[in-house]
């Protein structure tokens, strides 16, 4: 056999593809990974069998093996691929591919490009879109249908806030929805409207399917397209992995399609958009995995209140801003409850969104309670956990449970978290040192496409509790700050682990997945501005490159 030493500068020039079904060095790296103790590893070589699979890590001083292909680093930076424990993988694709507000910074500027895309876009029945978010615009309220109204009067229009909690719909939608000053309150929802009882054009959780319902649902090939997108974008941040939260049968389907054409290449862990998903997805039981660990639906993902920014966060106390309300709890304790119950007879995994105090609450007593009938390795996942009373923080170390949080959250919530609950009721706010010392796991992500999927932004959040403009400086409450290791460490082995996919990859140790990626800074040593500027040469799964910036 033919031994082919290449260097990265090689391989970029020439575009090669990554060798298949052969075994692999990839030698003269710095390598970066954390170890089962959450101690840093260094490293300087990586053999990867012919499986995908690492076969040795190796030192300096260790000899090195005759393999089919020889890959040199060149001093480059190796670590294993990061992996999201928290997005919603269509929502990444279909937010690249309709209108992102996201980027707007005042209701003007949010008009101005809403009305640059439907000029742009003039046979799209519908102008969808999201990412708005009233409080980065300093708008002090809810925006309307009549400020939509201003720019497009003549298509309907439908934009997700940057949470998903809530929508806002010109005129036209909520006429073609039906919806007047006579339509009902939903359960699990909340109607925004102006001091006439006519809605405002602004609808809360729930109360968003009374406009949703009427919107055409996307096309299969509308939903491949969005899979390409998701994939291309998060492969290009070094993310081999994530677990979707809230798949549906049409995005398993997706995924299927591409897994059986060898288009799926990255990993993901699929949660069931409630019961019905979850038994027409998966049956009596969790799928197995597929694709060569690339695709497994394990879990089911519940719902049991909104976000703090729509003021949908259960609370046990009203917000401070908002007197007269405590938020909006989607399930009550029985439901919860069965739902719950439901789901860990067929050994399905839960994964359950709580982010007011109230929720949280609620959550911790229903897992207590359940894990007396339903022993064994559960690893009950609690979704954001944002605001716990600190009294109840000890209790995520009971149980098995998973905090599955998102650091971007804080520094993007910091303002209206002290706006909506005031300064006195942020002990247990974004608490992830806390819990991590509780003896509950870590599993961070992003949430994207609520906020971005980029991982450096999260890495640097989890240790320094600054904003990418280092605000505030020292961080806020900066004592729930978390180490760069157990920051990297959230964001690899620990999130393949609240996934169920530890022992397959995340960790870069003999006989896991070969996921690792080549970037141009150390992790561990580079300031935060450094890192957060961090660029991923190549990604990497299962020994086959499935990235190569500037390719």
């Amino acid at each position: 056999m033919i031994r082919i030493p290449l260097t990265l500068a090689a391989l970029a020039a020439l575009a090669l593809p990554s060798p298949a079904l052969a075994d692999l060095l990839i030698d003269n790296v710095d390598g970066v990974r954390i170890d089962s103790d959450g101690e840093l590893d260094r490293f300087t070589g990586l053999w990867v069998d012919d499986d995908g699979r690492v076969k040795e890590i190796l030192d300096r001083r260790d000899d090195r093996p005759e393999t089919d292909f020889r890959l040199d680093g060149e001093g480059r930076v190796l670590m294993p691929g990061l992996i999201d424990a928290h997005l919603h993988v269509m929502g990444v694709g279909f937010g690249a591919l309709t209108l992102d507000l996201s980027d707007t910074t005042s209701l003007a500027e949010a008009q101005a490009k809403i009305a640059a895309y439907a000029q742009e876009n003039p046979g799209r029945p519908w102008i969808l879109g999201g990412g708005w978010n009233q409080e980065k615009w300093g708008l002090g309220r809810f925006p309307t249908a009549a400020d939509l109204d201003a720019v497009i009067p003549d298509r309907p229009v439908w934009l997700e806030r940057v949470d998903g909690h809530a929508g806002w719909g010109n005129s036209l939608a909520l006429q073609r929805a039906g919806v007047t000053a006579a339509t009902k309150e939903v359960s699990g929802g909340r109607i925004e409207r102006l001091p006439s009882g006519k809605p405002s054009g602004v609808f809360i959780d729930a109360a968003g399917d009374l406009v949703t319902k009427i919107i055409p649902e996307p096309r299969p090939k509308d939903r491949d397209a969005a899979l390409a997108k998701a994939q291309e974008r998060l492969l290009a941040l070094g993310i081999t992995a994530a677990a979707d939260m809230g798949t549906t049968l049409e995005d398993w389907q997706a995924m299927r399609r591409a897994g059986d054409e060898g288009r799926l290449k990255m990993r993901i862990m699929a949660y069931a958009a409630g019961i019905d998903a979850m038994e027409a997805i998966a049956g009596p039981r969790p799928t197995p995995w597929l694709y060569d660990d690339r695709l497994r639906l394990g879990g089911v993902k519940l719902y049991l209140d909104g976000a703090l920014g729509s003021r949908g966060a259960w609370l046990k106390a009203p917000y401070a801003d908002d007197p007269d309300n405590t938020g909006l709890p989607f399930l009550s304790p029985a439901q919860i409850r069965n739902l719950m119950s439901r789901a860990a007879m067929d050994n399905f995994q839960v994964a359950a969104h709580a982010i007011g105090d109230a929720a949280n609450a609620e959550l911790l007593s229903a897992i207590k309670e359940l894990g007396e009938t339903y022993t064994g390795d559960r690893r009950w996942r609690i979704e954001h956990a944002q605001i716990v009373t600190p009294a109840d923080l000890s209790r995520f170390g009971e149980n098995g449970i998973i905090a599955s949080m998102q650091p971007v959250h804080q520094t993007s919530d910091r303002l209206m978290a002290e706006a909506r609950l005031g300064s006195d009721r942020l002990g247990g706010a974004y608490a992830w040192n806390s819990i991590a010392g509780t003896g509950a796991r870590l599993a961070f992500g992003s949430d994207a496409p609520v906020e971005s999927p980029d991982p450096t932004a999260g890495l640097v959040a989890a240790f320094t509790r600054e904003d990418a403009d280092g605000q505030p400086f020292g961080g806020w409450l900066p004592m729930e700050a978390v180490s760069r290791e157990a920051a990297l460490k959230a964001f690899t082995q620990d999130a393949a682990y609240a996934g169920f996919a530890d022992g397959r990859f995340g960790r870069l140790v003999e006989g896991e997945r070969a996921d690792f990626v080549l970037v141009d800074r150390d992790p561990i040593l580079a300031s935060p501005a450094e890192l957060r500027a961090m660029q991923v040469l190549q990604t990497w799964i299962g020994g086959e490159r499935v990235y190569l910036a500037g390719e």
